[in-house]
């Protein structure tokens, strides 16, 4: 078998633009992937058509050795965006070998370790930064069966937070905690925008809210930080979705203090390498909760890797709060168990997914989607759109 072809689709989504792959082969079986990065969706595009001729030729099957090819035979390395590149193509060639087995991919992975997996949601406070504003958006969530999500109550404070904002970003976790189940889990993400004293303080004042977990709490700078106030924390420290190396992983392990690994499997080449992070965690004692804020696709490889990894923990989903359309991009997407929150897991061959083109055409991208949490108002997820006559940013 050989890839004979590599086609690109970009996906305008309201808030943010998608990059979907699909690799086309000479036995007639083709497999899709997911390159989404925010912000640099065309950048990304134009990556795999560069780097696609590394590809076009090889046995799909072979998934470790084509990876290896596109990330070494630049001779320099792209980063983060290059292998975003190389994760589009690496889980389209994970989708084709399943196909060509018949059988799903946690199946080559060892096989499934649980039948669902409990999942967060996130992308659901589009809404005014008020406690009464985010309890009514919240009560919507747990109206769609989840039991648990995710928020980023401190508006644009970045470095340190005065004390007025901080009031208010703990006013509205506040209001959720009181007003809402006991059992409900409420998720924390700072946006690695807090030095290491504020985002301890934050953390110690929002210590009595049973917070899940304190994500990204400091700069993406240097490492060390984030083991700081991991070590001083009163709330769980996760991170890690801005990794796009194995090796990342393994000094946050060595460094202390965090048990929660948010590998994002765009950022780090694909499936081969999250299975790794997913066992270096093991070793270490921790577990995983991908990092997913992109499209249908990638939430399908995030679920893949749920069905078959013994530590994983939770699972972030956007796809319930993006436009009502997005779904039919797709041929499958998770249902959400309203017993337990837990998302269902794909089963079909391969990736269990597949792109509706016809769908996708009628939505190309949009220069204006795209998300920066550094703007007033970006809670409302509005890119640069206009609202009452004022720009997002």
């Amino acid at each position: 078998m050989k890839i004979t072809e590599i086609e690109t689709f970009a996906v305008g989504a309201g808030w943010k633009n998608w990059l979907f792959v699909k690799v086309h082969t000479d036995k007639g079986i083709h497999g899709i992937g997911e390159g989404t990065l925010n912000g640099f969706i065309k950048t990304t595009e134009a990556g795999v058509h560069e780097l696609k001729h590394l590809a076009i030729g090889q046995d799909p099957r072979r998934i470790n050795a084509l990876a290896r090819r596109m990330l070494d035979s630049v001779s320099l390395d792209g980063g983060h965006i290059h292998r975003t590149v190389i994760a589009a193509i690496e889980v389209a060639c994970w989708d084709i070998l399943g196909k060509s087995l018949g059988v799903p991919i946690h199946q080559l992975l060892g096989g499934q370790v649980r039948d669902s997996v409990l999942g967060y949601a996130n992308g659901w406070y589009r809404t005014e930064r008020t406690p009464e504003a985010f309890l009514e958006a919240a009560k919507a969530v747990l109206t769609k069966g989840f039991k648990a999500f995710k928020l980023d109550p401190f508006g644009t404070a970045q470095g340190f937070i005065s004390r007025e904002e901080l009031e208010l970003s703990y006013a509205i976790c506040r209001k959720l905690r009181d007003e809402l189940p006991r059992d409900t889990l409420i998720l924390i993400d700072v946006h690695a925008r807090f030095t290491e004293i504020a985002a301890l303080q934050a953390a110690q004042k929002f210590a009595d809210l049973d917070i899940f977990w304190w994500e990204e709490p400091t700069s993406r700078d240097r490492q060390e930080t984030v083991h700081e106030v991991a070590h001083r924390s009163p709330i769980p420290v996760a991170t890690g979705e801005m990794y796009d190396t194995v090796g990342q992983f393994y000094t946050l392990a060595a460094g202390g203090g965090v048990n929660i690994f948010q590998p994002e499997p765009m950022s780090l080449g694909g499936i081969a390498p999250s299975m790794q992070v997913a066992n270096l965690a093991l070793a270490h004692g921790s577990h995983i909760a991908p990092h997913q804020s992109g499209g249908p696709v990638a939430t399908a490889v995030c679920l893949q890797l749920a069905a078959a990894v013994p530590n994983f923990l939770i699972q972030e989903h956007f796809d319930a709060f993006n436009d009502p359309w997005t779904p039919d991009l797709v041929t499958w997407h998770p249902t959400v168990d309203p017993d337990n929150g837990h998302l269902s897991l794909p089963d079909a061959p391969g990736l269990g997914i597949d792109l509706n083109i016809e769908a996708i055409k009628s939505h190309p991208y949009d220069p204006n989607a795209y998300l920066n949490v550094h703007a007033e108002g970006w809670e409302k997820r509005l890119g640069r759109r206009e609202e009452a006559g004022q720009r997002a940013f």
